[in-house]
């Protein structure tokens, strides 16, 4: 099977020559810049010292490209406008060292210059005019979002304020779009797998706007999830208005790029801590999914495309409101949470969602167990979630710094079989 079909017969729950196999078509499904390194050298694809670009900063992820995809046996690629979480966009590349020494190459928007304490801060559109909105410390891998909350008075709350970075696309981003999935769809066999932004609906990694230089509104993180239930009417507002942007947005991408992606990413928002969801089943039929239906609805009325949710830790208790809510893929799958056996799992959802992710433990197994082990649960891992299709193989979120090269080319080859 060529990667395309393999994913489409996984998606429609068809059985496929083996599992497909996604790394960095989403930036939930990626992995650290020094990974990339490490895997690139490992394989002979680079000589010790070349650089990797950083593609997304604030997760530090490192660029996957066509050579590494063929050499992995990836089956995916990702269609998205080329900017950051920071606001500045992926152009004008200039080198850099990370923390632990890899050499990379990053947006001329980022900031190398260290603080006095060694930290290294980012500006909203690379702008060191006003205060920075992330931060990581020395020695570290990621960056923080710095909370930059205005006072809230609450007379003068306007959804408008939230809605800031919640735009129509312009004409040039949409001829970008067109221009880009035409040379992926024609120009190579991968699955494509398209993120726009705007269709989460209250996903916490956004809201402090990292990208706006004087973001307005509730921005602070913890005061955000209390006005889910202190301020729900507000909330309720701000998503209705978002979502209204939202299905402009899908009517113009539709019209951009056509059947050229498989997939498009709708919700980054999570919903599960490690023991148990943060928010109940009834909590999330009456804030989130509305809206999240109104957009799955539009996607299924008007394309072929399936829709992709991501949320973290342990949801089992809301997967019958995601598939309610129309996603056709759950994503990370994070089998270490409370509740998400992956029998249990593919027993009770397996014929009506499609499971990204769940290939190996990334909080246990794949850091810090031997490479039989790690074999040993991916073949385990491939035989439950793959059983009948329904199954697109990939580590429980993005690869950490850190995790043993070898141990990660053992896991491509048990997926491949080999």
């Amino acid at each position: 099977m060529s990667s395309r079909e393999r994913v489409r017969a996984a998606l429609d729950h068809q059985p496929t020559d083996r599992p497909p196999v996604d790394l960095g078509a989403t930036a939930v499904t990626g992995a650290h810049v020094s990974i990339i390194a490490g895997l690139r050298q490992a394989l002979g694809l680079d000589e010790p010292g070349t650089p990797v670009k950083v593609i997304e900063p604030y997760q530090m992820l490192g660029e996957v490209t066509d050579d590494l995809r063929d050499a992995l046996g990836i089956d995916t690629i990702g269609l998205s406008l080329p900017g950051t979480m920071f606001g500045y966009p992926l152009a004008d590349w200039k080198p850099w060292r990370t923390f632990d020494g890899t050499p990379v190459l990053v947006p001329g928007g980022f900031n190398t210059d260290p603080e006095p304490n060694g930290d290294i801060l980012q500006y909203p559109e690379g702008d060191r005019s006003v205060p920075p909105s992330g931060r990581m410390p020395k020695g570290g891998f990621y960056f923080d979002a710095i909370i930059r909350q205005e006072p809230i008075d609450d007379a003068k709350l306007r959804p408008e304020d939230n809605l800031e970075e919640f735009c129509i696309l312009t004409t040039s981003q949409l001829d970008y779009l067109s221009a880009r999935a035409r040379d992926l769809y024609t120009g190579t066999e991968y699955t494509v797998v398209g993120s726009f932004g705007g269709m989460a609906f209250g996903d916490i990694a956004l809201v402090p706007a990292t990208g706006l230089k004087r973001p307005k509104g509730i921005r602070d993180v913890e005061e955000w999830y209390i006005s889910t239930i202190t301020r729900r009417e507000y909330i309720r507002e701000v998503f209705e208005k978002q979502c209204e942007v939202a299905l402009c947005n899908l009517a113009l991408i539709r019209q951009a790029v056509g059947d050229m992606i498989d997939v498009i990413f709708m919700s980054g928002t999570d919903f599960g801590s490690q023991n148990a969801p943060f928010i109940s089943p009834e909590t999330y039929r009456d804030l989130y999914m509305p809206f999240n239906k109104r957009l799955n609805d539009w996607v299924h009325e008007n394309t072929p495309w399936k829709t992709f949710i991501h949320t973290c830790g342990a949801v089992e208790p809301l997967v019958p409101l995601f598939i309610e809510a129309g996603f056709d893929i759950l994503n990370p799958v994070q089998t270490g949470a409370a509740g998400m056996d992956p029998a249990g799992l593919k027993a009770k959802y397996g014929d009506r969602i499609a499971f990204w992710g769940g290939l190996v433990d990334t909080q246990k197994t794949l850091p810090f167990g031997t490479t039989e082990q790690v074999a040993e649960e991916v073949r385990h891992r491939v035989e439950v979630f793959g059983k009948g299709g329904g199954f697109v193989a990939n580590t429980i979120h993005n690869i950490q710094a850190g995790v043993p090269i070898e141990s990660l080319l053992k896991m491509y080859e048990v997926v491949r079989g080999r």
